[in-house]
């Protein structure tokens, strides 16, 4: 089943059955009402929210990896100096 949105966006719409934990069934069908929309809008809301922030907490993890692989051949010394860390005293003036 497909429908158009706003703006000429087309959006996909599949049913299926989920089996839910109560009390995160519960607290979605209280926001849910809270909000006056329907359950569906709720639970497809916090899906593609929760699968957003995992997509984003990967993407987080391989720059991390990559900054490590970057870096890993340097010595603490020569990080710092790529920190922009001053090794030698200063002179007094």
């Amino acid at each position: 089943m497909e429908r158009r949105l706003h703006r000429g966006v087309r959006s996909s719409k599949r049913r299926t059955t989920l089996t839910l934990p109560a009390d995160a069934l519960s607290d979605a069908e209280r926001i849910a009402r809270s909000r006056n929309v329907t359950l569906s809008t709720v639970i497809a809301e916090a899906l593609t929210d929760g699968l957003q922030l995992r997509a984003a907490a990967r993407r987080g993890e391989q720059v991390l990896r990559a900054y490590e692989q970057a870096f890993a051949g340097f010595s603490e010394e020569e990080l710092m100096v790529l920190d922009g860390i001053v090794l030698e005293p200063l002179r007094a003036k």
